[in-house]
């Protein structure tokens, strides 16, 4: 993910957050799959996924812990 791209994405609302986090969990579960069957040209592309992943997770846990701070 490119630094313009996780500056933007970072102040997308909770649900659009969400939405993209089921795309790139069900396109790192195919690509695994597919790396289990047949080596993938480049592998390296499963652990961008998963980093991705996991930004994605900690930019929602922050919001959800802003928004509940504001109540």
């Amino acid at each position: 993910m490119k630094t313009k791209d996780k500056e933007t994405k970072k102040n997308h609302s909770i649900d659009e957050l969400r939405s993209e986090l089921r795309q790139l969990q069900e396109k790192k579960f195919k690509m695994t799959f597919k790396h289990r069957v047949t080596p993938l040209t480049n592998p390296l592309e499963i652990r961008a996924l998963r980093r991705d992943i996991a930004r994605i997770n900690t930019w929602i846990r922050a919001k959800q812990l802003s928004a509940g701070k504001t109540k």
